[in-house]
């Protein structure tokens, strides 16, 4: 889970059957929304955050880098 921590069981989990380079593209986009995640941020980029983290596909088009590049910009100067 991308925004905290938790203990599932294995029987529980449903396989995306990436491949390694997916995965870690995936990784990589989990990390960059943590970074900008937080209860300080507005309600509408919760919201947006959200949705980029339950993605199910290992990668952004290019208007969802652009989204998460201008919340990483904005909130990085705070």
């Amino acid at each position: 889970m991308w925004d905290r921590e938790y203990a599932v069981g294995l029987q529980h989990l449903k396989p995306f059957n990436y491949l390694p380079a997916e995965s870690e593209q995936m990784r990589l986009v989990c990390d960059r929304i943590s970074r900008v995640y937080s209860d300080s941020v507005e309600e509408t980029v919760k919201n947006l955050l959200q949705s980029l983290g339950k993605l199910n596909r290992p990668y952004m088009t290019a208007v969802e880098k652009k989204l998460l590049n201008v919340l990483e910009s904005e909130y990085r100067e705070r």
